[in-house]
């Protein structure tokens, strides 16, 4: 009789414990991807156009990934797309991923927008994104509460203008220039025109839809006597910089731009994030994922953007000095222009 109480009381413990360990299994937290039977991990990447700036965290994203010991061929497979800037092209692409590989990066807030769109389960890492809350992307910068989480790409403006004031004391009337359907640099110039107003300077606003629009945006904005030209994280005039600078070097207007290869490009400073790390931030957060955790357990890495790039052989064209102070904290761009 003692042994069959005995041997109750063993079944009864056992079943207990079986439904405690089925019903914490059932709390946790999916990732959206599992590699439990060790297959080649399939990485999406979705990029919006080529250019300077975007190619380099794609390069970072890469090198990272082969550091932290995933190497393409191998034990990962990594599949590039890239959207060239048409709209269209972000929808096809976005499914083809979301059928073809297991987690997804995000280049740019357009690209990422048009994955989150194509699935709601896949984890989808952004890289490079301003504003993934405004965006619709994440409910916050502390917890997504979805599949979503990643890298942003921020300007501290109002750092930015004031050594654009250093540089330029008489610095009066500034142009703004931004691709309309853009909305990382919508939200950009909104900030940046609140930041130019407390300074009490005048703003004088020119948008775009394409590079098409660029030079002649850029003429007619010269005819408003603008003494220099900010632009913000903008993909679309990043791709088409020459554009611009041949315009505002016929006026001998300097242009002060949001990001290190658009510098380089011929705008005469920046504060902002270094891209190639962007990439690299990007690759940690993959490797999180694959480990185990979910995007939303994850917060939005935000990089520090004190990085100060000068384009000394620019401001010298342009007769603009530029103070030994921040020559000493400044990254010298050889530029091309």
């Amino acid at each position: 009789m003692k042994n069959k109480k005995l041997l109750g009381a063993i079944i009864g413990i056992l079943i207990l414990l079986g439904g405690y360990f089925i019903g914490a299994q059932s709390n946790k937290k999916d990732n959206g991807y599992s590699n439990k039977e060790n297959k080649q991990i399939r990485v999406g990447v979705l990029q919006l156009l080529s250019h300077d700036a975007l190619d380099t965290i794609y390069k970072g994203f890469r090198e990272e990934m082969e550091r932290l010991g995933y190497k393409d061929g191998n034990n990962v497979s990594i599949q590039l797309q890239n959207a060239q800037g048409d709209q269209s092209n972000l929808a096809t692409m976005s499914e083809k991923l979301n059928q073809e590989t297991d987690i997804l990066v995000g280049i740019t807030t357009a690209s990422s927008v048009s994955l989150a769109k194509a699935t709601n389960s896949k984890p989808i890492i952004l890289a490079g994104v301003s504003y993934p809350v405004q965006s619709g992307l994440m409910k916050s910068e502390q917890s997504s509460e979805n599949n979503v989480t990643g890298v942003a790409h921020r300007t501290p403006i109002q750092e930015q203008f004031n050594i654009m004031l250093q540089v330029m004391p008489n610095l009066k009337k500034i142009g703004f220039i931004y691709t309309a359907n853009e909305d990382n640099a919508v939200l950009q110039i909104e900030e940046a025109k609140l930041v130019a107003e407390k300074l009490g300077l005048t703003i004088e606003l020119a948008s775009i839809t394409n590079t098409n629009d660029l030079q002649q945006v850029s003429e007619n904005l010269m005819t408003k006597q603008v003494d220099a030209v900010f632009l913000p994280v903008d993909n679309t005039i990043a791709s088409a910089m020459p554009t611009i600078i041949n315009v505002t070097d016929k006026f001998n207007v300097p242009v002060f731009p949001s990001a290190e290869t658009m510098v380089a490009d011929g705008g005469v400073l920046s504060m902002g994030v270094n891209q190639y790390n962007i990439g690299v931030e990007t690759a940690k957060i993959v490797d999180k994922i694959i480990k185990g955790e979910h995007p939303q357990n994850i917060p939005l890495y935000i990089p520090a953007g004190d990085e100060l790039y000068i384009n000394e052989k620019k401001a010298q064209q342009l007769h603009i000095t530029i103070p030994k102070a921040l020559k000493d904290r400044a990254k010298i761009i050889h530029g091309k222009q």
